[in-house]
C-alpha cells in the first residue's frame, strides 16, 4: 500500500485544480480517475475572467475567445443584448486545452495519476482512508477529496450535499464554424426548451452549444425543436453527435465536508441552478479545499467545517437566491422574458452575474428594495 496525503476521487476540472493547488503547497496528492482522455468535453466552457485569482496556473492557452456582449432571444426573435463591462471579463475556454494544462502541470507538482481505475471500497482505518481499486491495489491518505463529478457515487455514499440531489437534463454538441454567432458575443434562447434555454458559446473556429432543463426533469428527447434550435443559430446542414449529461445542481445549504473529507464541484451539487455555470463553483471548491486542508495539516484548524461556511457563504447564498428565480422564471417563461430580461437594468445585471461583478443574492435584494419603495 502507498501513502499519500491526499488521494482525489475524480481528475476532472475540479479535482485536477484541487490537486494542483496541494502539490504547490508541498503536499503529496494522488488523483484515480475512472475514465480515460476524452476527446470532446461537453462544456460551454464560459468563465468569468475574475476568477484568476482561484486558478492555480496560467490558461492563456485555452482561452479561445473574449467575450464583449451578451445576446438573450426568445424564439428566435425579440433580441435583448447586454454590453459586458470592463476588459474581456468573460472568456470561452476549450476544455480539452484546459484540461491537459491542468494535467501536464500538476504532474510536474508531483501529482501522481491513475485512469483509467475505478475505486472500488473506501474505509476509514487509524484514522486513516484506505482506498481500494479494481487494479487489486490499495492507497492510503490522510485527506481524501471527492470530486467524481455529477454522477457521483461516493458523495452520497459519505452524506456530503444535498441528500436529494436535484439535476439538470443537458445535451452539448459542437458544431463546425460560428453560425450566426459573432466571435465575441454569447447567445441564449428562450422560449425553445420547456423549463429551460439554449445556448451558445463560440470557440475559435467551432461553437459549443447546449439545451437545458432545469425544473421538473423535463427531458429533451424532441429532436424537430433540437434542430429548429441549432438552425436558429446559422446551421442548415449538421451533421453532428450529441452528448447527453444529468447535471447535478445546488439544492440547499448542506454540509460538503465530514472528518477529513470534502466534496468539491459537481459532486458537492455546486452548478448554477439558472444558467447552469460550473467552472465557476468548480475553481473556487478547489481553492477553498486546497485552504483548508493545508490549514488542517498544519494545525491552524481542528476540522474542515470552515470549508463548508466558506462555500456556503462564497457561492451558496447566491446560489439560494438562483435557485428561487429559476423556479420562477422557468416555469413561467415567457413572463419571465418580458418582465426580466427585457427590463431596462435585467441584460446589465445578467451579464454582471456571468462575469461575477454581482451574486443573485445582489439581484434579489434590489428587487426587494424596488418592491418596498413602490408599495
Amino acid at each position: 500500500m502507498k501513502g499519500f496525503d491526499v488521494v482525489i476521487i475524480g481528475g476532472g476540472l475540479s479535482g485536477s485544480s484541487t490537486a494542483l493547488n496541494l502539490a504547490k503547497k508541498g503536499y503529496s496528492v494522488l488523483i484515480i480517475e475512472k475514465e480515460k482522455n476524452q476527446d470532446f468535453k461537453p462544456c460551454a466552457g464560459g468563465m468569468a475572467s475574475s476568477m484568476k485569482k482561484f486558478l492555480p496556473l496560467e490558461i492563456k492557452d485555452a482561452i479561445e475567445s473574449k467575450i464583449k456582449n451578451v445576446e438573450f432571444r426568445w424564439k428566435d426573435s425579440d433580441n435583448v443584448i447586454a454590453d459586458l463591462t470592463g476588459e474581456s471579463p468573460f472568456w470561452i475556454i476549450k476544455r480539452e486545452k484546459f484540461d491537459k494544462l491542468l494535467t501536464d502541470e500538476s504532474l510536474r507538482n508531483g501529482v501522481q495519476i491513475l485512469k483509467p481505475v475505478l475505486v472500488e471500497k473506501i474505509t476509514k482505518k487509524n484514522d486513516n482512508w484506505e482506498i481500494t481499486c479494481n487494479n487489486k491495489k490499495k492507497y492510503i491518505s490522510e485527506f481524501l477529496v471527492i470530486a467524481d463529478g455529477s454522477q457521483s457515487k461516493w458523495a452520497g455514499y459519505f452524506k456530503l450535499g444535498p441528500r436529494k440531489p436535484k439535476f439538470a437534463n443537458t445535451i452539448s454538441l459542437r458544431l463546425n464554424g460560428l453560425g450566426k454567432i459573432p466571435k465575441d458575443a454569447v447567445r441564449f434562447e428562450f422560449g425553445f426548451i420547456k423549463y429551460g434555454f439554449a445556448w451558445a458559446f463560440p470557440l475559435k473556429e467551432s461553437l459549443n452549444i447546449g439545451l437545458g432543463t432545469f425544473i421538473n426533469n423535463s427531458p429533451l428527447e424532441n429532436q424537430t425543436i433540437n434542430n429548429q434550435i441549432i438552425r436558429s443559430f446559422g446551421f442548415e446542414e449538421f451533421p453532428y453527435k450529441t452528448i447527453n449529461k444529468k447535471l447535478r445542481i445546488w439544492n440547499g445549504l448542506h454540509p460538503i465536508n465530514g472528518d477529513k473529507i470534502l466534496a468539491v464541484g459537481d459532486a458537492a451539487s455546486l452548478c448554477d441552478p439558472f444558467l447552469a455555470e460550473g467552472i465557476r463553483p468548480s475553481l473556487i471548491s478547489s481553492f477553498y479545499a486546497a485552504e483548508c486542508i493545508d490549514q488542517c495539516i498544519s494545525g491552524e484548524i481542528d476540522n474542515l467545517n470552515l470549508y463548508t461556511k466558506n462555500i456556503n457563504n462564497n457561492w451558496g447564498r447566491s446560489m439560494a437566491w438562483g435557485r428561487r428565480i429559476a423556479q420562477v422564471f422557468y416555469r413561467f417563461p415567457r413572463t419571465g422574458y418580458q418582465l426580466g430580461v427585457k427590463r431596462k437594468t435585467a441584460p446589465k445585471r445578467i451579464a454582471q452575474i456571468l462575469s461575477g461583478e454581482m451574486s443573485y443574492e445582489d439581484i434579489a435584494k434590489r428587487v426587494i428594495k424596488r418592491l418596498l419603495i413602490n408599495s
